[in-house]
């Protein structure tokens, strides 16, 4: 699938900000600037602006300008986990494996999914993640295509969706909601458990400003991983 130009500028720009290539405060070039440089429309330049708007990681100053936005001071209670690197730093081996993938529209009957659309489809993809080769946890994963459209050519190479979503597409906003839940039929199977063994379940949504990425549920063996939170406060006394 090819990449629509604007989504091209707006990934550019993106990575340039992530990597801190363009640092908090730096000036982006012009819209005149950037229609010289990707040889495109003034709307194709203001669609890709107006995505970085929304994600947080620029603002647009009526007669002053474009800039890198300065970070928002967040207090984060439980930040989103990379299993593959929770799994590595345990000194086990890591995998994934992809059982289902298929792109549909949002069920009428669920709410959050026609939310997490939007305008779009969405592709759900499901798998297992092991550690030493015991799986730990099965995952289904909904995925705002509208949102992330270069997933749905994305082999992932090894990593799962979670991972390279981590790796490719920021984040404002999460809710993860926890719960103990005993495991059913499909569950029970996928972990090579009996059915109605205690897991751990995590649902987690996210978003981009207003626009939904992802809704992830995770069924995790219940014996075999934990998670943990750090509070305190979100200034220390180092910092004045």
């Amino acid at each position: 699938m090819k990449q629509p130009l604007h989504e091209r500028i707006r990934s550019d720009f993106e990575a340039r900000i992530l990597s801190g290539e363009l640092l908090p405060g730096a000036r982006l070039p012009t819209e005149l600037e950037l229609m010289r440089d990707y040889d495109c429309a003034r709307m194709t330049v203001s669609k890709a602006l107006s995505a970085l708007v929304a994600a947080g990681l620029i603002d647009r100053r009526k007669r002053a300008g474009t800039f890198v936005a300065r970070p928002r001071v967040h207090s984060m209670v439980l930040d989103i986990p990379d299993l593959e690197q929770e799994v590595l730093q345990r000194g086990q081996r890591y995998h994934f494996e992809l059982f289902n993938r298929e792109v549909r529209t949002p069920d009428p009957a669920h709410p959050d999914e026609a939310a997490l659309a939007g305008e779009g489809e969405l592709i759900l993809l499901e798998g297992v993640h092991f550690a030493d080769d015991v799986p730990l946890a099965v995952e289904a994963r909904l995925i705002s295509l509208s949102a992330v459209p270069d997933i749905a050519a994305s082999a992932f190479q090894g990593a799962s969706p979670g991972a390279w979503l981590l790796k490719h597409v920021p984040w404002t906003e999460a809710e993860t909601r926890i719960a103990a839940v005993p495991a059913d039929r499909n569950v029970a199977a996928r972990l090579h458990l009996a059915l109605g063994s205690a897991c751990l379940f995590v649902e987690r949504r996210t978003w981009r400003g207003d626009e939904g990425i992802t809704l992830v549920r995770q069924h995790f063996v219940g014996s075999a991983y934990d998670l943990i939170a750090r509070f305190g406060s979100a200034r220390r006394p180092s910092d004045g």
